[in-house]
């Protein structure tokens, strides 16, 4: 991320700051290297591009953005932490990294059928 991006003045004033054109062009210009690797067969340009845009910092300022955005933006999600401020999304940003994090296993419901039988419902998909 460049100067031009965000200022430094303060971290309230910060988030009001940054350039979202910059940072979404950014992010759709590595997209757009990514689709084209791929379609190329260059596998391992593939990963190196998806490499990139998973640590950018744009990537990440654009990913909290999105979500604190969004229709859902008031509704805490597993962690149960709700980005009100705009310290809490520049936070949000520094703290988003790929090390340390383990996926909770998936829990299964299992509801009885006429038959005896179980039949597996995945919550997610009912809007649990």
């Amino acid at each position: 991320m460049t100067s031009l991006e965000v200022s430094a003045s303060s971290d309230k004033s910060e988030w009001q700051s940054i350039n979202w054109k910059a940072i979404e062009q950014n992010v759709l210009k590595l997209q757009m290297h990514i689709a084209k690797a791929i379609r190329e067969g260059k596998q391992g340009k593939v990963k190196a591009l998806q490499w990139l845009l998973t640590h950018s910092k744009s990537a990440k300022l654009l990913a909290v953005r999105r979500v604190s955005q969004n229709k859902g933006k008031r509704t805490a999600g597993i962690d149960g932490i709700i980005w009100n401020s705009d310290v809490q999304k520049l936070a949000a940003v520094n703290q988003l990294s790929r090390k340390g994090y383990k996926a909770k296993p998936l829990r299964r419901i299992y509801i009885p059928k006429k038959n005896g039988k179980l039949r597996l419902n995945h919550p997610e998909f009912i809007g649990d």
